[in-house]
């Protein structure tokens, strides 16, 4: 039986930019599903797909039970979508930005009021809630547009990059608040460039680059497949890089397709995936020894998701805020050829747009109906 977000073979194209080719996602009822890629790889594609805001050109999709196509504002009643970027009412109040939502999904003002003052709590936006919203900083409209996608308590919520700009405090607050979402049956599809927090929260990862899913495990099977350990060695000398690297991958992980050592000139480190542990990492030492090379420090470890990331995609996560050129950023699609929306095109997605299952105020309206 289908999951709770379903899709299977979605084909989306703009001109000749084939953003994706081929997507199948099931993600069961009360988990949580990480969506990893590089800037340009599909992600806030196959969002916009699944949350009614784009129609692919093949494929089928079903969310909650829905047939995302044919009933597109029943889907949104029960869905939930915080996009990348803030989309909040800068002229209204922290708390009328929140009841205004509610309100649009039918609560009674009172019980709209309440949850307003409820999330406000949990989100430290209490002292600011009657301020109007374009006195926030950026991480406090961050927080209020994360409050906002949860006022009705969805059963299936889409968070697209939800903690870029958080520090580190609100960053940990949210994660919080995702895993008692989760644990209390919530559905959850999550794309990040933050790969702790997907090894955190993820109870599977998928790994999508130029339009498909080329991995998909939980973070410890993703981690055994790259290779099960590391080891790392900082040479003394910069020329000593090379003929380290050559020692190294002769003990690198035989039959693994990414064994290739990863070198960081800068800080003279060397490092491949191997089998063996403490025993093979003796050898290394004396093998590197034996060849008069010296180094400053020598370590073995388990690989992390960066180094899933890596060994995937061939280079590292981006940083935050870095998917500035595609749609993450609200402009044109990841590596699609659509053009970017400002001013009144911006407009048709609403103040609302992220908070009120992904739609727009408007069309959050048309949904309520």
């Amino acid at each position: 039986m289908p999951g709770a977000i379903y899709a299977e073979g979605l084909v989306k194209t703009f001109g000749d930019v084939r953003a994706l080719d081929g997507v199948d996602l099931d993600v069961p009822e009360g988990t949580v599903l990480g969506l990893l890629g590089p800037n340009g790889a599909g992600k806030t594609t196959a969002v916009r797909v699944l949350t009614t805001l784009l129609r692919p050109d093949s494929g089928r999709v079903a969310v909650a039970g829905i047939d995302v196509l044919k009933h597109p504002n029943e889907v949104r009643r029960s869905i939930g979508l915080s996009g990348q970027f803030a989309a909040v009412d800068e002229y209204l109040t922290g708390r009328e930005n929140l009841q205004m939502v509610g309100q649009l999904y039918q609560m009674s003002a009172r019980v709209a009021k309440a949850r307003a003052g409820e999330l406000l709590e949990r989100f430290n936006l209490a002292e600011a809630a009657d301020r109007p919203a374009k006195t926030y900083s950026g991480g406090m409209r961050r927080r209020l547009d994360l409050a906002a996608a949860l006022v009705v308590q969805p059963p299936v919520m889409f968070m697209d990059e939800p903690t870029t700009g958080l520090d580190p405090r609100n960053r940990q607050q949210l994660w919080e608040v995702i895993q008692e979402l989760v644990s209390g049956g919530t559905t959850l599809l999550l794309t990040t460039q933050y790969l702790e927090e997907a090894d955190r929260l993820a109870h599977d990862i998928a790994v999508i680059d130029h339009g498909r899913v080329i991995e998909r495990g939980t973070s410890d099977q993703l981690k055994a497949r790259t290779g099960g350990e590391r080891v790392e060695v900082v040479v003394q000398e910069p020329a000593m890089i090379e003929p380290a690297t050559a020692i190294l991958r002769r003990f690198s992980a035989k039959g693994l397709n990414k064994s290739e050592a990863t070198v960081d000139r800068h800080t003279r480190r060397v490092t491949v995936p191997v089998t063996g542990g403490a025993k093979l990492l003796a050898e290394v030492i004396r093998e590197l020894d034996t060849q008069g090379i010296e180094i400053d420090d020598i370590g073995l470890r388990r690989p992390t998701l960066d180094d899933v990331f890596l060994a995937l995609t061939g280079h590292v996560a981006e940083a935050e805020g870095a998917e500035a050129g595609g749609v993450d950023a609200g402009g044109a699609d990841e590596g699609s050829a659509e053009p970017r929306r400002t001013g009144a095109q911006n407009a048709e997605k609403g103040t609302a747009g992220n908070t009120c299952g992904g739609s727009s105020a408007r069309e959050a309206e048309e949904a309520a109906k």
